[in-house]
């Protein structure tokens, strides 16, 4: 069976410019392109005159003089994260300190912290606690005067993830659960696979109407998008459980099958990734592996 996503990789935007995308909600685009951000972390404005924002993004002087200037005279109340890679929080110092906002987020103690040699890009990984002033837990409301905001946890991409409906609308603000430009990373020792995997299940039952992600254009239709991420999942499971049973027996001999002609700066990120899927395969007891487990040991199917 050939795998058959298509991503939406068209998006309207200027750096620096605010875009308003549904009334009460406007997304500044930070300027930090890469493989893994496209083109760049979104950081969303909620509210009227009393606002919530999501994701500072980078520590760019620029960005955090766009936000600024958006906010101009009305007044920031909190800034809630998605979940805390770099490039989605490395902002949060200044900007609490420019405007005085309380913080809102999963939280966590970095008890694994994400390094340069671990991390699929080299920089996004946590590698500090984020200890919020309001710990927000799946299902819990963050209020401010004109919004509200649903948590509900993701974990895959990170654990300590979770997406913000808003109160009122169809919206969703997905974070790097689930984006249109792309499929997320999910790279231990930060990423999960199962936890990735139960969380799209959970996405799937939900009817949201509009994704507004952390990277990359809204996404339509996304009950359609999640269910053709869970079958690109099992499909690149199913192909690594057969490189094992053909004998190809290491994460490092399966990736050039599964990523034919992959582009070597995501070739740390692939190898990770297929790294994800065997300790799921793991976790099912599909694959035995003497741990800990590397992209070098000898894996066999059971």
């Amino acid at each position: 069976m050939a795998e058959t996503l298509t991503f939406k990789t068209s998006m309207q935007f200027a750096y620096g410019e605010p875009r308003e995308l549904a009334p009460r909600v406007v997304r500044l685009v930070a300027n930090n392109p890469s493989p893994f951000t496209f083109k760049g972390t979104n950081t969303y404005l909620i509210g009227t005159e009393n606002l919530a924002l999501i994701d500072p993004g980078p520590d760019d002087a620029a960005h955090l003089d766009a936000i600024l200037r958006t906010i101009g005279k009305r007044r920031l109340t909190h800034i809630v994260i998605t979940h805390t890679h770099r490039d989605h929080t490395d902002g949060l110092a200044a900007l609490v300190a420019a405007t005085g906002a309380r913080t809102a987020g999963f939280g966590r103690r970095a008890a694994m912290r994400g390094t340069k040699r671990t991390s699929p890009s080299g920089s996004e990984f946590v590698d500090k606690d984020f200890i919020p002033d309001i710990p927000l837990v799946d299902g819990q409301r963050l209020e401010g005067n004109g919004w509200a905001l649903d948590a509900v946890h993701t974990p895959g991409h990170a654990p300590d993830h979770l997406c913000f409906a808003l109160a009122g609308t169809h919206i969703l603000f997905s974070g790097d659960h689930v984006m249109g430009w792309n499929t997320s990373v999910v790279a231990p020792p930060e990423g999960n696979m199962g936890a990735y995997i139960r969380s799209l299940e959970l996405m799937g039952q939900r009817s949201d109407a509009t994704y507004f992600p952390g990277h990359g254009g809204q996404v339509e239709d996304p009950q359609r998008l999640v269910k053709a991420f869970l079958l690109h999942r099992r499909m690149r499971e199913h192909a690594i459980l057969e490189c094992i049973r053909d004998g190809k027996n290491t994460a490092r001999a399966i990736v050039p099958i599964v990523y034919k002609g992959i582009d070597p700066k995501l070739l740390n990120a692939a190898t990770l990734s297929v790294l994800a899927h065997v300790e799921h395969l793991m976790e099912r007891g599909l694959v035995h592996c003497e741990t800990p487990l590397s992209s070098d040991r000898a894996l066999s199917a059971s």
